[in-house]
């Protein structure tokens, strides 16, 4: 059966948050390896429950432009956009909040599929800019690939820490 995309239900929420935070966990190990232990838990004292929080309300918050990709009524992704209007630093852009794809399903175009629905969506709303952020670390780089390959350009940005 193909992938169906369409918009969250708040009984996809859960679902959702639970492949999230596997989808996620290689992201916050990279992070762990890169700031090392005691600077990551002093960001992330518990990454799970803090991600938890932020896909659900990310979903809560962005419900009517939060979509799924749906396979035999399973829910594998999904792809948050925000739209920014005239007060913001990217006028008449919207954004990718958020993107996941279940990692046993992961390989096999789901977060190619959600980008393009995503961009589809920007261009109908009449957004003239699309953006995506993403992190450096090695965790993010299939993330990185995925966003390069929908023809978005990169702009390295570094964020340093210090234990004080």
């Amino acid at each position: 059966m193909p992938i169906e995309i369409r918009p969250l239900a708040a009984s996809d929420i859960p679902a959702v948050v639970e492949f999230s935070l596997r989808a996620w966990a290689p992201v916050f190990a990279s992070f762990e390896a890169v700031l090392g232990r005691r600077i990551f838990e002093r960001i992330y004292p518990d990454w799970h429950r803090i991600q938890a929080a932020a896909v659900e309300q990310t979903c809560r918050e962005l419900t009517e432009t939060t979509w799924v990709a749906v396979e035999n009524g399973q829910p594998l992704g999904f792809v948050a956009v925000v739209h920014h209007r005239d007060g913001a630093g990217e006028p008449n852009s919207a954004e990718i909040e958020m993107i996941a794809v279940d990692p046993d399903a992961q390989r096999r175009g789901i977060a190619r599929t959600l980008i393009a629905f995503a961009l589809a969506h920007m261009r109908t709303a009449g957004c003239v800019l699309a953006v995506v952020a993403t992190g450096g670390d090695p965790g993010h780089a299939p993330a990185r690939a995925a966003y390069e390959e929908a023809g978005f350009t990169g702009l390295p940005l570094v964020r340093y820490y210090q234990e004080l």
